[in-house]
């Protein structure tokens, strides 16, 4: 008997003494190895503007623990959600050519962009739930494009590798049926590697070619990254410039305000016809406007000033739910806060139904107002009626 439970702890200490060795390896993942840099130490990236806004997911006492029971088993107070959204689907053209440009609203950070004959997918997510291992929070809306529906994809961009941004079946399933040229931001490749498919990864300000005039340049945004508990900001986050001969097309990714010179620095590679802004999961306690990570309307709509963007579409609201807020509360909030600034151009697009975007034109001129202002400006009945 000695012997069985001599043996028994035997068995029982190097379990243990493997599980302490092996184990924090394997949650903490390296996805990229490079010299250091203004946002990078040699083993995690970091926002330069200021990194400690997005350490906390909220902003409210209790404690990420108690957050995330509340949040989890609904008990936090927040407004309900429809269980699910009709979707009128439209199949999109095979191509688009020349400086015409048809864009379809996928959903959530998921838009098809046709022009120049290229076929261009950013952060493409087809997974009904958007979390690990099939857990996570539960699409309210069907992909506004059937996967089997979707054209050859030329180009998808990447954001960063948030389980709601970085889907690895999507991307199987695009590299297998398509083989389209992927970009991404430093590290994230190492995950969509695990998949088969091949990425291109860059550094902030870097740029790759696609095709004689088009260009994707990886560009700063203010946010984190992280596929597990432990590997937070091994890989970084971005969003994107595409070069194109009728005016670029911007995509912002996932993004909260951080310093707000991101958007100028994307405006100085060139004019931009489209921008696609984030509006949503930025409220996680009643009556909050924006999130270390996240932007709300209030800061859309100056990003969109700051853009000198001709036209933008918001994303990132509508599809799964990720925050407090409403489900329609963030395209109510936009339509507000575009009045009060006086701009023009930036509305909401229906799920799986292809727009036309007009031509670049230089857009007007608007005075800059400040936030203290704007939310003076919302300060009415009908706003504070928005949960």
């Amino acid at each position: 008997m000695l012997k069985i439970v001599g043996g028994v702890v035997l068995l029982a200490v190097v379990v243990v003494a493997l599980a302490v060795t092996i184990v924090p390896r394997f949650l903490d993942r390296i996805y990229y190895r490079g010299p250091a840099s203004g946002h990078f130490d040699g083993a995690h990236f970091a926002n330069p503007d200021n990194d400690a806004d997005t350490q906390q997911i909220q902003p409210a006492s209790g404690g990420r623990a108690s957050f995330f029971w509340h949040y989890f088993t609904g008990s936090d107070g927040r407004p309900a959600w429809p269980k699910s959204v009709a979707v009128n689907r439209v199949a999109p053209p095979a191509r688009v050519e020349g400086e015409r440009m048809v864009v379809t609203w996928v959903g959530h950070a998921s838009v098809l962009i046709q022009t120049q004959g290229l076929n261009i997918l950013t952060d493409p997510v087809w997974a009904e739930k958007a979390g690990p291992l099939g857990t996570g929070p539960s699409r309210v809306a069907e992909p506004g494009i059937a996967f089997d529906a979707l054209p050859r994809i030329d180009l998808v961009l990447v954001s960063h590798n948030h389980y709601d941004h970085l889907d690895k079946a999507t991307l199987k399933r695009l590299w297998d049926r398509d083989r389209p040229r992927i970009v991404t931001s430093l590290g994230n490749d190492s995950v969509i590697g695990q998949t088969g498919a091949q990425a291109t990864a860059l550094d902030w300000g870097q740029r790759v070619a696609i095709k004689p005039g088009v260009d994707v340049v990886v560009t700063r945004n203010h946010h984190w990254g992280s596929r597990w508990f432990t590997d937070r900001n091994r890989a970084l986050w971005s969003s994107f410039v595409v070069t194109l001969p009728g005016g670029n097309v911007f995509f912002a990714g996932d993004t909260g305000m951080g310093d707000g010179q991101w958007p100028v620095e994307a405006a100085a590679l060139g004019p931009i016809r489209l921008a696609l802004i984030p509006i949503g999961a930025f409220r996680f306690v009643d009556g909050q406007m924006e999130s270390g990570s996240h932007i709300g309307p209030v800061d859309a709509v100056e990003v969109y000033r700051r853009l000198g963007a001709a036209h933008a579409i918001p994303i990132h609201w509508g599809t799964f739910r990720l925050s407090f807020e409403g489900y329609d509360t963030p395209p109510k909030l936009l339509a507000a806060a575009m009045r009060c600034t006086g701009q023009t151009g930036f509305e909401p697009v229906a799920i799986g139904r292809p727009v036309e975007v007009a031509r670049y034109v230089k857009p007007v001129t608007v005075t800059p107002m400040a936030r203290a202002a704007l939310l003076k400006c919302l300060d009415t009945r009908q706003v504070r009626a928005l949960r």
